[in-house]
This record gives C-alpha cells, structure tokens and sequence, in this order.
C-alpha cells in the first residue's frame, strides 16, 4: 500500500488562512487503528493521504520555492548524526523469538504515550515577528506558525476531537503485531521518573533576544531534531513490526508505522522551512541592536544536536537495560541469550562535528 503526502497540485500562493492549513478533504475510506477512525485516509486507489495537507503539503513547497528564489539555504540535518536504535531490528527480533516480549511491548508504548505528547506545540507562544525580525515576515512559513501549522501539528500527534492520531496508530501497530499484549504497569511511572529534573528552566543561550521568541525557536530546533531522527524509530518499527517470523499482522502492523512516518514529512519540512527562513533574516535585540538569523539559528540547533548525538545512546540503553534484563528471565538460558543480545549491539560514534558551530569555532 502506497502513501502520499498529498494529492494537491502545488501552488505559487505563498498565503493561506488557518482552515486551510487545517483542511484534510475528502477521502475515499477513512483510517480505521485499532476500532479508532484516526486521521487521515485513502484514494480510490487504495493510497494514503496524510491529514491537513490539501493546503498543507502545497503551502510548504511554496514556501521552500521562494526560499531558492532568494538564494537562501534549507536546513539539512546529516542522518549520520542519528544515533542507533536500542534494541536495534536484529536485537528485537531475538528477543521476540524468544519469547520475550516485554521490552519491545515497553518500547511501542513509550512511543506512542511521547506522539501523544507532541501537541503541547500548539500552546507555544509565538511573538509578533513583524517587531522582532527586521526583514518582512508576509508569505512566509514564519507567518503562518499561529495560523494553522502548529494546529496542524499537534492534531497530528495526538489527534482531535473524536479523530485518533499517531499515539492511537502506534497503539494499533503494537496491538497487531504482537495480538494485543499486556501493557506493564509501570511504563508512564517509569517515564516520569526518568524526567524528573528536566523541567527547570533552561539557560538562555541568546539572552539579548526576546525572550518569547527565543523559546520558540529553541523548542522548534529541538522539535525539528527529534522528528528527523524518528527516521530511525520509523525504519526499526516498519522493519521489524513487518516480519512475520515476529509479527502475527506484518502487513497491517507495518503499514501502520508506514502512514506514520508520511504524516510526520510535513512536520521536518514546515519546521525546517521556517527556520531556514529566519536563519537567512535579521533579528532585532531587547536593546536595539540586531543579530543574524543564522548565528541564532545555528546556535539552537548546535547546542540540540551535541546533545543528542553525545548522551541519546546512553540515556536510551540505561533507561531500557534493567528491565530488559530482568525480561529476559523468563528464557530458557537467561545468559546466554543476553551474551547473543549484547553481540548484535550495533558500533556507534558520534561525529565530532554537527555542522552547525558557530563560525568562530569551526575556523578553529
């Protein structure tokens, strides 16, 4: 089964109204995961259209083609800078064979529980950029982030109204593959406990900004981050929910994942256009004076990346590995299937570059 993020023809207009930007338009059958009807649907032909982009889709190909016309760079994040995925595809399919369920039951759900966590995009703030950028704003992505595109977002995730979205689609994809397992108990307990601590206020790495604005760009560049490397989650869950040495619905359950993945291609392009937009403009300071988009912009994603790339592969190993091994107790030879686990890991460092430093560091 196919998937297309949209069957709008694309368009020169460079403004659109928030319904339009929130508008999916008719469907032939909708998306029906796990008895939910979830967003999105399919073509007479049986493809899947992602929700929200009959304006969507063609609205950020046009922002992007204004971007070109001016010469302007759009932001490409390296997929060599994605950490791996732990447990990767052969560690999980061990572990399934096994019959080991637990820490691949853990995994889906914390995915699905962090997409339902996606919409608090809607409650960014989002200051008057007309006062805050020196260069014109109009015909932008920029312009429209507070008149659909974070909306659309969020919806996207953890769905609206009586539509499910990404956390019910993963859901689904869990429940076909592995027939409805039993959830553990202590998966939300053990994710707020692991978060403890996160939620102080963060230090301001461009203080002469407004404030508003500077927390808007750093949750976008941490946002735009963290949906790249889903691509990692979404090749792990397609391959491995898709094989039918380990899954009781390979097709169905892979699919699911699949329409996933096309509804999240407008979230890494809207973000990456806007930011792209704002790192080629000047901002103005809290004190009169400016600053260039592009140190700002850099700067975000810089400090996101050297994060990520440096303590992801840790956080995720330790967050996963006593309770996988506790799991794996439940084997015929609880050793030596953890000595096979531990010999499928997969080698991984971390460049040395994001290619995003500031400039005075990558001359050094």
């Amino acid at each position: 089964m196919s998937t297309a993020a949209s069957a709008a023809p694309t368009s020169d207009r460079l403004t659109f109204t928030r319904d339009e930007l929130l508008s999916s338009g008719a469907y032939e059958a909708p998306l029906i995961a796990g008895e939910v009807r979830c967003h999105g649907g399919f073509e007479a032909d049986g493809t899947y259209r992602s929700p929200r982009t009959l304006h969507r889709a063609p609205a950020i190909s046009a922002w992007q083609a204004r971007l070109a016309r001016e010469d302007a760079r759009l932001i490409e994040i390296p997929r060599a800078l994605m950490p791996p995925q732990y447990p990767n595809v052969a560690q999980s399919t061990l572990l399934l064979r096994h019959g080991v369920r637990d820490p691949i039951v853990r995994t889906l759900t914390i995915i699905s529980i962090v997409e339902g966590f996606g919409a608090i995009i809607r409650d960014v703030k989002v200051p008057d950029l007309g006062a805050q950028v020196v260069e014109p704003v109009e015909g932008t992505a920029l312009a429209h982030l507070a008149q659909g595109l974070f909306e659309a977002h969020a919806r996207d995730e953890s769905g609206f109204k009586d539509e499910g979205g990404h956390k019910q689609m993963w859901e689904a994809a869990r429940d076909l593959a592995l027939e409805k397992p039993k959830i553990p108990g202590d998966v939300l307990m053990r994710m707020m406990g692991r978060n403890a601590g996160r939620g102080r206020r963060p230090e301001r790495p461009f203080p002469q900004l407004d404030e508003t604005l500077e927390r808007m760009l750093a949750l976008m560049a941490q946002v735009l981050v963290v949906e790249v490397f889903a691509e990692g989650t979404f090749d792990w869950g397609v391959e491995l929910l898709s094989n039918p040495e380990v899954s009781a619905a390979p097709e169905a359950a892979g699919n699911m994942v699949r329409f996933v993945r096309a509804d999240e291609k407008p979230h890494v392009e809207y973000l990456r256009t806007a930011l792209s937009e704002l790192r080629a403009r000047t901002l103005r300071t809290v004190d009169g004076k400016t600053i260039a988009g592009r140190e700002v912009v850099d700067g975000l994603l810089h400090r996101v990346l050297r994060q990520i790339t440096r303590n992801r592969p840790r956080e995720q190993r330790e967050d996963i590995r006593e309770s996988l091994i506790e799991a794996m107790q439940s084997a015929a030879n609880p050793r030596a299937l953890l000595e096979e686990f531990d010999a499928l890991e997969s080698s991984w460092t971390p460049p040395e570059r994001t290619g995003f430093e500031p400039e005075r560091t990558a001359a050094a």
